[in-house]
């Protein structure tokens, strides 16, 4: 199960990645006629893809330590970082300049699945998923 959380945490956050470079290279990918999303569909659809994308991303993130695989202080990271890059992709639907906000969001993404991996290291503590649920409360 582990290795199918990390899979699946991986792939949602390669999407917003690789979206985010083609709104900032989006001259570069228009002019070589390669369609990706914003070339194809635009700018504001690939906009809502990223943020549904870092949304599920988010609740991926958490479902290490739901499931018993990472530590709290894993989650409290994961969920910081999480709300960061959601509140990043929310700040691109007001923003006047796609490339500048496209740039910071890829190298938000570049720092947040570092971060994680280095927590999935140190803190890989398990947890029992009903004692963590307990604490919550």
């Amino acid at each position: 199960m582990a290795a199918l959380i990390l899979l699946l945490i991986f792939s949602l956050w390669q999407m917003p990645h690789s979206y985010a470079i083609a709104i900032f290279r989006f001259k570069d990918y228009q002019s070589a006629s390669i369609p990706v999303l914003p070339v194809k569909y635009g700018i504001s659809v690939t906009k809502n893809h990223i943020f549904r994308y870092i949304l599920a991303f988010a609740v991926a993130t958490l479902m290490l330590t739901l499931s018993g695989y990472a530590g709290y202080s894993y989650f409290i990271v994961a969920t910081l970082i999480s709300v960061s890059w959601l509140a990043m992709a929310q700040a691109g639907f007001k923003t006047t300049n796609d490339q500048v906000w496209a740039k910071k969001l890829f190298m938000f993404s570049i720092i947040a699945i570092t971060t994680l991996s280095v927590m999935m290291s140190i803190d890989f503590t398990t947890t029992d998923p009903a004692q963590f649920l307990t604490y919550l409360e």
